[in-house]
């Protein structure tokens, strides 16, 4: 789906996706930036499906990452709770032991699992921005896969022009 966009506005859509970056240099900069580029231009529909777009995803990988983390949490807890009642898992300063070996085999396939779930989480992040800020810079729509709408987004018609566009926006939020 392609819709007429000027350059600074493709370059803008951009960067909201781009600066999801940020995260891996300050906390939540997933969050700021894209909200700071988003409401800087957020009249205009184009700018705004995008950051809508990447605030939604960067929302819903942060509670997935959440729910990931709280499973193995749970699952540790469940663990060790589960096998200390019938093989107690020791750790000293001399030794480890976790009783049986089945239960250590148990927990590495748990851990495993867990660490493939949250490098997949990984891997779709990066894909997905990379893909979400390609398309944002040719001029074309995007959604993000595996993304829970909070903010909802509005529909973007390529025969409308921008003026049209947004005043059919301030009519849908009225």
């Amino acid at each position: 789906m392609e819709t007429s966009s000027s350059n600074p506005d493709k370059t803008i859509a951009a960067f909201i996706h781009l600066s999801t970056f940020s995260k891996y240099f300050f906390p939540f900069g997933n969050f700021i930036l894209p909200l700071i580029f988003w409401t800087a231009k957020q009249k205009d529909p184009f700018v705004d499906h995008h950051g809508k777009q990447a605030l939604n995803f960067q929302i819903s990988m942060f509670l997935y990452f959440i729910l990931l983390v709280c499973i193995g949490v749970a699952g540790v807890i469940f663990w060790g709770v589960h096998f200390n009642l019938e093989d107690p898992f020791i750790i000293s300063e001399v030794f480890i032991s976790a009783g049986h070996p089945k239960n250590l085999i148990s927990l590495f396939v748990f851990a495993a699992i867990l660490g493939l779930l949250l490098l997949g989480l990984f891997l779709l992040d990066i894909v997905a921005v990379i893909l979400a800020t390609i398309k944002a810079s040719e001029g074309h729509l995007y959604k993000y896969p595996l993304t829970i709408n909070f903010i909802k987004s509005t529909q973007v018609d390529n025969n409308q022009s921008k003026n049209e566009q947004f005043n059919n926006i301030q009519n849908q939020t009225l």
